[in-house]
C-alpha cells in the first residue's frame, strides 16, 4: 500500500475499514478491510466448555457458574490490541503521516489504550460513532469537512 498523508480506520469490535486521503477536504479511498471472525460468533461458541457448577450455600441446588469475563469483551480487547499493533508497524514503515480513529465509544477506550504513544501522537482525528455499515462516501459525510491540517513549511 501506498504511503499517504492519513489513514483512516473505522472500526468496531469485529471488523475494521482502512480508509486513505491525501488531502484534507478531500474523498477517502477504501484500501482494506480487517475482519475479526471469532468475535462475530455468538457468546456460546466464543465459551468452548460448559459453565462450571457449583452448589447453593442455602442448599437449595446446583447452578451454573458465569463466566468472570464476557467472551465478546475478550475477543474485543484482542482485536483492538491486534489493530494497534497493524498500525504501529505501518507507522513505523512510515506509510502514513496521520492517523484518524473513528469507532463506537467502547471500542474507540480499547483501540486508544492499545495503541503504543508513538502512534497515538499520530492521531489527528477521532470520532466516536460506529461508521462501519457506510461506505467510503457514507464515512465521509460523517466527518468534519477537513480531516486535517497541513502543516506549515
Amino acid at each position: 500500500m501506498p504511503h499517504s498523508k492519513l489513514w483512516l480506520v473505522v472500526a468496531d469490535e469485529a471488523r475494521a475499514a482502512l480508509y486513505t486521503a491525501d488531502s484534507p477536504a478531500g474523498p477517502l479511498t477504501e484500501q482494506r478491510d480487517f475482519i475479526d471472525a471469532e468475535n462475530r460468533l455468538l457468546e456460546q461458541d466464543l465459551v468452548t466448555d460448559a459453565p462450571g457448577r457449583a452448589f447453593d450455600s442455602g442448599g437449595e441446588g446446583r447452578h451454573a457458574l458465569e463466566p468472570s469475563t464476557d467472551p465478546g469483551e475478550v475477543e474485543a480487547q484482542r482485536f483492538a490490541k491486534w489493530l494497534a499493533e497493524t498500525l504501529d508497524q505501518a507507522r513505523k514503515e512510515n506509510r502514513f503521516e496521520m492517523l484518524g480513529l473513528v469507532a463506537p465509544p467502547a471500542f474507540l477506550g480499547l483501540l486508544r489504550k492499545s495503541l503504543p504513544d508513538e502512534t497515538a501522537r499520530s492521531v489527528v482525528l477521532e470520532v466516536d460513532k460506529d461508521l462501519t455499515r457506510y461506505d467510503a462516501e457514507g464515512v465521509r459525510g460523517h466527518l468534519p469537512q477537513r480531516l486535517f491540517e497541513m502543516p506549515l513549511r
